[in-house]
């Protein structure tokens, strides 16, 4: 997956939690084949703490979870979920094979519509600010911020045309 793929994903996410784009129909899967591309359905976070970090992301999101049990729950967007899943639960399922809250490589970027007012709403839910709102070099203003278990989130305005 590359770097433009996932941003382009991070956007709609942001999009749908911004209201501007409907949930998305059931992905639709075509078997592999000659120019076929992987589609991208789901990102998951695992956390030690499910309830904790859907508290985080209802309101960052503006979307409320849907729960599967008390080790699931999902934030499903126009072009794929976020998921939050247990790490109790992975663990039985696939053991040794992730650790909750140590991620240090991986950036949630969503496309906001204003940044500097999603930054007044989000002042009083966001516990560790990384980047106050700034202009990068490359025209997008951006907030950078950590989610309840420590995962690096850029809200992003790209620059105007």
């Amino acid at each position: 997956m590359t770097t433009l793929r996932i941003c382009r994903l991070a956007m709609m996410l942001a999009a749908v939690a911004a209201g501007r784009l409907a949930c998305p129909q059931p992905i639709e899967r075509h078997p592999p084949g000659p120019g076929h591309l992987p589609a991208l359905a789901h990102t998951c976070l695992i956390t030690n703490n499910v309830k904790r970090l859907v508290g985080f992301y209802e309101p960052v999101l503006a979307l409320k979870a849907k729960w599967s049990g008390e080790d699931y729950a999902e934030f499903r967007t126009s072009v794929g979920v976020l998921a939050i899943y247990s790490a109790e639960a992975q663990e039985k399922y696939i053991p040794g094979s992730a650790q909750a809250a140590k991620n240090r490589s991986v950036i949630l970027e969503f496309s906001v519509d204003d940044v500097d007012l999603e930054y007044k709403r989000l002042e009083s839910l966001v516990k560790v600010w990384v980047k106050p709102p700034t202009t990068q070099p490359w025209g997008t203003r951006s907030i950078y911020f950590r989610d309840a278990d420590g995962n690096l989130v850029d809200f992003y305005t790209p620059p105007k045309r």
